[in-house]
């Protein structure tokens, strides 16, 4: 079988033409398997998905066209009613963001006590400090101005996790540069339960270019270096 080693991307599958020779064709939308609904997905057209295989078999038979650049993974689930972010919303956003990040990295190091495996050894001697520190804002549903006051007084504490969270999604390729697919496993996590993700994405990306560089990405987040 010459299509069992040959990769495609994502929306595309193998087929071999008469002479055997493996080429990436659309995937049919309607040939996905059966999913549950804990499978659906939103696009960012508003029209819910049976999977990620039909939004990508999808997407890639409007390939050329606008409505196929546009197209997009939005978030898990279903398609909801999101309300729209106002401008208090969308300012306070990054003060839950940076506090969040700082909150999951401490869970990641509290698991790999047990069960090393999540952060490699120089990530954990990095979470290694702010877990130990006792100034550390516990993780909890705090107002906005308390967040703010422990960012400029615990400063150092959150520069680590939001460039850790910007290598995470940096990946394909890896060029300090965030493509709207790089960002997609976080905003599919976050939408359903952040309405502003949307929106305050799209202000980081100050030169309009449709990708958010470093320097962008941290300037969002109040991180001067």
């Amino acid at each position: 079988d010459t299509c069992q080693n040959f990769h495609c991307k994502r929306g595309k599958v193998c087929h071999a033409d008469k002479q055997g020779k493996p080429h990436c064709i659309c995937q049919d939308p309607a040939a996905c398997p059966p999913t549950k609904d804990y499978e659906h997905v939103c696009g960012t057209d508003n029209k819910t998905y049976d999977g990620t295989c039909q939004l990508f078999g999808t997407k890639c038979q409007l390939e050329g066209t606008k409505m196929g650049r546009q197209l997009h993974l939005d978030y898990m689930g279903s398609c909801k009613d999101i309300p729209p972010c106002t401008d208090s919303e969308v300012d306070q956003f990054p003060l839950r963001m940076r506090d969040w990040l700082k909150n999951i990295l401490i869970q990641y190091y509290e698991r790999d006590l047990n069960t090393s495996g999540v952060l490699t050894e120089k990530q954990r001697n990095k979470v290694k400090k702010m877990y130990q520190n006792d100034k550390r804002l516990v993780a909890g549903d705090h107002p906005a101005e308390l967040l703010l006051h422990d960012f400029e007084k615990n400063y150092h504490m959150y520069v680590y996790p939001v460039h850790w969270q910007f290598h995470q999604l940096d990946q394909h390729p890896v060029d300090r540069l965030l493509t709207h697919s790089e960002l997609a496993p976080l905003r599919a996590s976050l939408v359903p339960l952040e309405h502003c993700i949307t929106r305050f994405f799209q202000e980081c990306d100050g030169d309009r270019d449709k990708l958010i560089a470093l320097k962008e990405w941290c300037h969002c987040f109040g991180i001067k270096e």
